[in-house]
Parts: C-alpha cells; structure tokens; sequence
C-alpha cells in the first residue's frame, strides 16, 4: 500500500474507532512515542514497546477520549515512512510520523503535538 492509502486506512480506523483496523496498520513489534504514553501512566519515557502494549494503549486513548476523530492536514512522505498532520477532535494539530517496514507496517512510531 503506498502513502496515501496508508493514510486513508489509517484515518477510516481511527474515526471509525475500530481498534483491529488500527492496530493492524503495525508490526508485532512496533515501538511507538508519545507524551500521552507518560501522561497515561504507560511507560515514563513516553515510549511503549510491541503490539500488546500498543493494543492496550490504544483502548485507554479510546475510552478516555470518547470523541476522537482526526482530521487530515497533510501528508510528508520521506524515504523510510511518512508523516501525516492532523487536527484531534478538540482542533489541536498532532502529527504521527511512521517509519515502515518492507510489507508496509509501521515498525515506529512517533506522534507530536502542537503546544502553541
């Protein structure tokens, strides 16, 4: 699957809030950062390792945030992955840049957020 149908898929599975059809766009061992991870208390550092860790990750985000949708902004597309600029549900710009492996999974992971 090339960029822009990755970032269609990946869009789909998170507005629709379909936890299989997100966690189906990483690998097994996905190691994904967020300041939401340490504020979620997951890991200190913000960082989480491996799908099940993602997985449960991904419920607390969904469960706390019962709105959540994303808005796509934009698509940067570099040599190992992309990165796709958003709006949250609240309007508060995010970015998620994903490094991919050779099948098109996301192998990591780093998501961003603008703090203006």
């Amino acid at each position: 699957m090339n960029d822009t149908e990755f970032a269609r898929h990946y869009y789909a599975a998170w507005n629709a809030r379909d936890l299989d059809a997100i966690l189906a766009l990483y690998a097994e061992d996905i190691e994904f950062s967020s300041p939401y991870i340490a504020a979620l208390g997951f890991s200190a550092d913000g960082v989480i390792h491996g799908k099940v860790m993602l997985r449960a990750y991904v419920e607390r985000a969904l469960e706390r945030a019962p709105k959540l949708t994303f808005t796509p902004e934009a698509l940067l597309v570099g040599a190992r992955g992309h990165t796709l600029i958003y709006r949250n549900h609240r309007g508060e710009r995010a970015a998620e840049t994903h490094e991919m492996d050779a099948v098109g999974l996301v192998v990591r992971a780093d998501a961003t957020y603008d703090t203006a």
